[in-house]
């Protein structure tokens, strides 16, 4: 009897890989789920297939083309082989599913690795909350900045009026120039230099 080598351990960082987000949901593939149970995706499926009554609509969920294709081209989740070419929509597990199928399939393997799934779904839980906080302090800091830019761009206007050299002032007539001759002089009149003899 030959006996079959024990699928390779996985880390939670491996099953964290391959949740997605389809739905505003985090799911799994049921092709990876499968793997990371020990099971082939058609025995798996069989045994969901018989329990569909455990699986409402936020446990499992079947994809439709478009959310299949987009799939494929964003992670190459098929590149590896396994369900290359497949006849039906694969579906989705979302936390909850996983926990679940592992519980029909009641094996050690799937079992032991239902822990590590929902400690994966839990660590991007944790990921995503410290994402919104981060990205809440990068947007505080946005704003910050842009009001310094502001103020400094002020400053520099302010800076760049003062040292702006004063226009030169206009040149006065050499010599010198009594109040009375700051107008121009009344054409036509003359003073007469001599004197009359008495």
């Amino acid at each position: 009897m030959t006996i079959s080598p024990a699928p390779a351990p996985l880390s939670i960082g491996d099953i964290a890989q391959r949740i997605h987000l389809i739905r505003g949901q985090r799911v799994v593939l049921d092709a990876d789920l499968a793997a990371f149970y020990g099971e082939t995706t058609k025995r798996f499926n069989q045994q969901v297939n018989r329990n569909r009554g455990r699986f409402p609509e936020d446990f499992m969920f079947q994809l439709n083309e478009e959310e299949f294709a987009a799939l494929r081209l964003q992670f190459a989740t098929l590149k590896t082989g396994r369900g290359q070419h497949r006849k039906y929509l694969p579906h989705v597990f979302t936390e909850h599913g996983a926990i679940m199928a592992a519980t029909l399939l009641n094996s050690p393997r799937a079992t032991e690795l239902s822990v590590y799934v929902v400690r994966a779904f839990v660590e991007l839980r944790g990921m995503l909350a410290s994402n919104r906080e981060l990205a809440g302090k990068v947007h505080a800091l946005e704003r910050k900045v842009s009001v310094h830019e502001r103020n400094i761009a002020e400053l520099v206007d302010s800076m760049t009026n003062l040292l702006t050299t004063p226009p030169a002032p206009p040149k006065r007539p050499i010599g010198f120039v009594h109040p009375q001759e700051k107008t121009d002089k009344p054409a036509g009149k003359t003073i007469s230099k001599t004197s009359k003899k008495t």
